[in-house]
């Protein structure tokens, strides 16, 4: 046998051995991919979106409150038009609406999400008998609301001051609720956002009570 035989006798278990190796790997890297699907891992080794954790009633109830509490924050917000106000209590009032508007609106899209039908959108002073409304803390009642709407400009400020400071503290007290028995995170965290915004605000409007 000439040497030129040989070589290529050695040849051909290399190159059939580096084939065999080359398809193993492929498969085990192919293998190591739907491992990562099936486990919720991204393709980029990271990890994928965490599912919903879930909800409870506590959860529904303090979403279906609160939308109608912030409601009527929103209506006595309402009630400052054309009133004449210091500058502190127009840019508080300001404050009410820009921080309770988006949150209803955030709440609202829970509830759907849950399947749960959400409160009306009509103004919780024009509703007639509020029923269970009146129950939740710091609610104003029918009367109430309506004194606040026909008080003169010298005892308006006051009066939704001190009114503002009741509903807040309600609020205040209905979103410690939810940190105590909510199991949806985002609510809870809501919750602890009303607690830190109100609370800063009762803090204010105590202050321009007491100046006033």
């Amino acid at each position: 046998m000439t040497n030129n035989s040989k070589e290529n006798n050695m040849k051909h278990p290399l190159t059939s051995l580096v084939g065999v190796l080359a398809l193993g790997l492929t498969l085990t890297l192919t293998g190591c991919g739907s491992d990562n699907s099936d486990s919720g891992m991204a393709m980029d080794g990271t990890s994928a979106p965490a599912a919903d954790t879930g909800h409870n009633e506590a959860d529904v109830s303090f979403a279906t409150e609160m939308i109608q509490h912030h409601k009527q924050a929103l209506d006595m917000v309402e009630m400052t038009s054309g009133r004449q106000l210091d500058p502190a209590v127009r840019t508080l009032a300001d404050d009410i609406k820009a921080a309770q508007a988006p949150e209803i609106q955030t709440m609202n899209g829970w509830l759907s999400s849950w399947g749960t039908s959400t409160p009306s959108a009509s103004a919780s002073h024009d509703m007639g008998d509020m029923g269970d409304m009146e129950s939740m803390p710091g609610m104003m009642t029918d009367d109430e609301m309506s004194s606040l709407e026909k008080a003169p400009d010298a005892d308006f400020q006051k009066m939704w001051l001190q009114m503002m400071v009741k509903h807040h503290q309600g609020a205040v007290q209905m979103a410690q609720t939810e940190q105590n028995g909510g199991e949806y995170q985002p609510a809870v965290d809501l919750a602890g956002k009303i607690i830190a915004d109100q609370n800063k605000e009762i803090a204010t409007m105590t202050q321009l009570i007491a100046s006033s």
